[in-house]
């Protein structure tokens, strides 16, 4: 059953007195209460922009204050590296054969079992404020308030639990569900631990960045990544790609209007769906204040002048595209960092931040030029990995990296640990905790799996593949043309070497593989059930081709 959020606001969380009085956090002879937890995941953000990553680009001060109160993983992924489906297993604790949810043609079976419905079960109050991009309704959850469909950066509109009208807040959007999620929180009256889960839209595509962080990377002239100039010799499938920077929109992604880029738009010329592109973008614009499109055309007048005036090509045009598309994602990471910071400071304010647990990731990875590229969707490292930082001053130490393989898949299970509270056996991933005591797990996973569906469904033409991680190598299987690549990672730490079939790894390649059988049976997946649906599925589209042919 829903609650409203006046209900939901008195039935969570802690009352003023226990904020007020540090001791009442604990029952009984000194035994704490079980913890709270707030879960923060930003969407398409790399570890390459955050500073305690080891990032040149930017300073992210929060972000590395909760690695320096607490833990930093050094080797965290994901199981399918696109936003839907990372969701889903975040929330499921399976894999996206079993969760339902394989890319963004799905829809999220809400009636299956999740960690929030757990923790309800448990006695938690359960919270999601910001994007949910799953298209069914939250289930689980005492109260939601969540961005329609992708979300909006500039005056979203958020969909609210109870509520039959959507309402449209003014603002920037991570401050807005930051705004939302905090108002929550604070209004809590005495009740049951909390789990509260804050997703912000940033930094997706197509990066828009708050009015006061326009300007910020104005005078910084950004280094090209060492594969920046991919080939992509030995990988068809890399090659094939639709992501690579110079085939941006001049619209959409530059933040230019028709009058600037006239008939040529960096796609190779108009057609119908470059329209729909340019349309969204200009769309978009309306929905800006007067303020907001004042300073937005100020700054982006200085780009389409520059555009007009350079009139760059080529590998000149590839690099000036680059260094716009760097100002404007890192712009939108400042955002994050900085509400970030707000989230930390509530928590110092109410006395909360001994007992709560304070997690921060992404929903996958983003390349930011690494082989060309922007997206995200492949087994590559960039996008493999997710930023994963852990507070939790009661158990975890400070300043501990952790260099064991985790997933996403881990997340349901290491909550539903920390909160004493019962693991389904459908759930897929192990409980984190072990990792972020004092001491290591000798016993912890030495491979990951990882399996990724869209193509041809989506954007981007990256083909349906799967694959297997270890510490030293990784093996890729493009199991639609049966194409195989291994890599190096000691050797190939940028995976530009596709060793698959060189003499000298016969015996690596065999135990990898190996190894990918090993999972595969492991985590219950279908190799061949997929391939059959991709089959369906273009056999169904070439039906639709031909009764629209016949209409």
């Amino acid at each position: 059953m829903g609650t409203t959020r006046r209900e939901f606001l008195k039935q969570a969380g802690l009352g003023t007195t226990a904020i007020a009085v540090p001791g009442l956090l604990t029952v009984g002879c000194g035994k704490r209460t079980r913890p709270n937890i707030i879960f923060i995941m930003s969407d398409d953000h790399a570890e390459q922009a955050i500073s305690c990553y080891g990032s040149k680009l930017i300073k992210t001060p929060a972000l590395d204050r909760i690695a320096n109160e607490g833990v930093r993983f050094e080797n965290s992924f994901v199981t399918n590296s696109i936003c839907g489906p990372s969701r889903a297993t975040l929330l499921t604790g399976k894999y996206s054969h079993l969760n339902g949810f394989k890319d963004h043609r799905d829809r999220f079976d809400g009636s299956q079992v999740t960690f929030p419905k757990v923790l309800q079960e448990a006695g938690y109050k359960t919270a999601i404020v910001g994007k949910w991009h799953l298209k069914s309704e939250p289930t689980g959850f005492d109260y939601w308030n969540i961005l329609k469909g992708q979300g909006q950066y500039y005056n979203p509109t958020l969909k609210e639990i109870d509520k039959a009208e959507d309402t449209q807040h003014e603002g920037y959007s991570t401050d807005i569900v930051t705004d939302l999620a905090l108002g929550a929180l604070n209004d809590m009256e005495q009740g049951n631990p909390f789990c509260m889960m804050v997703h912000y839209k940033s930094p997706h595509r197509n990066w828009m960045p708050n009015t006061k962080y326009l300007d910020a990377f104005d005078d910084v002239e950004f280094p090209l990544p060492e594969s920046f100039d991919d080939d992509y010799t030995g990988r068809p499938a890399a090659e094939a790609a639709d992501m690579r920077i110079e085939d941006m929109w001049l619209s959409f992604d530059q933040k230019m209007v028709r009058p600037y880029y006239g008939e040529e738009t960096g796609r190779g010329g108009k057609d119908s769906w470059t329209e729909n592109v340019e349309d969204s973008y200009e769309k978009s614009l309306e929905r800006l204040t007067d303020s907001q499109r004042k300073a937005w055309d100020a700054h982006y007048q200085k780009r389409m002048d520059e555009f007009k005036k350079l009139n760059p090509t080529g590998t000149e045009k590839k690099t000036w595209m680059y260094q716009n598309y760097l100002r404007d994602y890192l712009g939108c990471v400042l955002s994050v960092d900085e509400n970030v910071g707000r989230i930390l400071a509530f928590l110092d304010k109410k006395g909360l931040s001994d007992n709560t647990i304070l997690v921060y990731t992404s929903d996958q990875g983003m390349y930011l030029g690494e082989h060309g590229w922007y997206d995200k969707r492949f087994m590559y490292e960039e996008t493999l990995s997710m930023p994963l930082l852990m507070r939790y001053p009661m158990e975890m130490p400070s300043g501990k990296v952790v260099k064991e393989m985790v997933m996403n898949l881990d997340f349901a299970s290491t909550f539903l640990d920390y909160a004493e509270a019962p693991i389904p056996k459908e759930m897929q991933g192990s409980s984190l905790r072990p990792l972020l005591r004092r001491w290591d797990d000798s016993n912890w996973r030495e491979s990951i799996y990882y399996h990724y569906y869209e193509n041809p469904r989506g954007w981007h033409s990256v083909r349906g593949h799967c694959g297997v991680r270890t510490e030293k190598y990784k093996l890729l299987h493009f199991y639609l043309d049966d194409r195989w690549e291994l890599f190096d990672l000691e050797a190939d730490p940028n995976e530009m070497n596709n060793v698959y079939g060189d003499p000298n790894y016969v015996q690596v390649q065999a135990d990898m593989k190996k190894e990918l059988e090993r999972l595969i049976e492991h985590y219950g997946d279908d190799i061949e059930q997929a391939i059959q649906d991709h089959k369906d599925y273009m056999a169904k589209q070439e039906a639709k081709k031909k009764t629209g042919a016949q209409d």
